[in-house]
């Protein structure tokens, strides 16, 4: 999407939605490219304030896209993180406004969605980047632990991407990774299932959405689900010891899940779940749940995840399907999750 276009977008949707903290059009406009970069003259958007300084935006910016704006995320004070505070207000998911677009990158996430702007950055610590891209619909991306600079010093948050679709996002790996290649995946993919990672409690509904979206790609053999449900140890505690400076707290945990998931990825392409198990709340706040039960294992772990599309609850509720696969095989899980677009795709009730 062009430059022009984008800003046009934003100033006549976001009012509405509030996903940006500040749009820059003087700056956009004036920035001049060189036409022979790959991604000359493509708008993005960056996420919160800092955003702009980030890794992943600086190689954007040098392969000839044009940062518009800084997206919304958690306003001050907020103890939950899957809520946004824009410009305009609270930051509204697109699909159904008394829901929030889950966090923290929430603006990225609506603004991709709504069409503003094709590819928006993020950063995931314990599932911003695959909570929001699941109840707005977008594909999200967090890449391998380490794989890109993190200014986090407790090594659970990597960078990523929001996109309207799985194949937009080569465009950022293909910046952001040096040496990138496209690789081709093998079909059928060897996969399990697990609806609740063995601690969970997955909203039933919730659950048979992305339980059809695995059924869609066994039926066009896309996946072929091997084995029991998988399970984990619950990372919940042993995930805010780490956050709070007591890695060694979370040892345990932490150790078995590991020689779990290197027992499931020796002989498995693709770990399958929902990509939340709690379809999106109100903007009053989650309560008890914790909308990151299926995420932030992976941030423990550092293994790489998306979250692609899976189609929409009774009451229209966007749910995602979460990819994860084995450490460092990111372009692998990219290239997985386009073949699972095809056929994953939502449909609305």
């Amino acid at each position: 999407m062009v430059v022009e276009l984008a800003l046009e977008r934003i100033g006549r949707l976001d009012p509405g939605l509030s996903a940006f903290v500040e749009v820059w059009p003087e700056r956009a406009l004036a920035h001049r490219v060189d036409p022979q970069l790959p991604l000359a003259g493509v708008a993005f958007a960056v996420k919160g304030p800092l955003g702009i300084r980030s890794y992943a935006a600086r190689r954007l910016i040098a392969a000839g896209a044009v940062a518009v704006g800084s997206t919304a995320v958690p306003g001050p004070g907020t103890y939950w993180q899957t809520w946004g505070l824009g410009a305009h207000g609270r930051t509204l998911n697109p699909w159904r406004a008394d829901r929030t677009p889950g966090g923290s990158s929430a603006g990225s996430a609506v603004a991709v969605a709504a069409g503003m702007v094709p590819l928006a950055t993020g950063s995931d610590g314990a599932g911003s980047i695959r909570i929001p891209a699941a109840w707005c619909g977008v594909f999200g991306l967090k890449t391998t632990n380490g794989l890109l600079p993190s200014p986090d010093r407790t090594g659970l948050a990597s960078a990523g991407v929001l996109t309207r679709s799985a194949a937009g996002a080569r465009a950022y790996l293909g910046c952001v990774l040096d040496g990138y290649e496209t690789v081709r995946v093998p079909l059928p993919l060897r996969a399990r299932w697990s609806p609740d990672l063995g601690y969970a409690e997955t909203d039933p509904e919730v659950e048979s959405v992305a339980r059809s979206a695995v059924d869609r790609l066994v039926a066009a053999g896309v996946v072929r689900i091997e084995g029991r449900p998988f399970t984990l140890l619950d990372p919940k505690d042993a995930w805010q010891s780490t956050r709070r400076g007591r890695p060694a707290a979370a040892a345990e945990v932490r150790a078995e899940n590991d020689r779990r998931l290197a027992g499931l990825f020796a002989d498995t392409d693709l770990l399958l779940t929902p990509a939340t198990p709690n379809r999106p709340h109100g903007h009053d706040g989650p309560g008890e749940l914790y909308s990151t039960a299926l995420t932030w294992a992976f941030n423990l772990s550092g293994h790489p995840a998306a979250s692609i599309p899976a189609g929409f609850t009774s009451d229209g509720c966007p749910v995602g399907l979460q990819l994860v696969t084995a450490h460092g095989t990111d372009v692998s899980l990219l290239e997985m999750a386009v073949a699972a677009e095809r056929h994953a795709l939502m449909v609305r009730p």
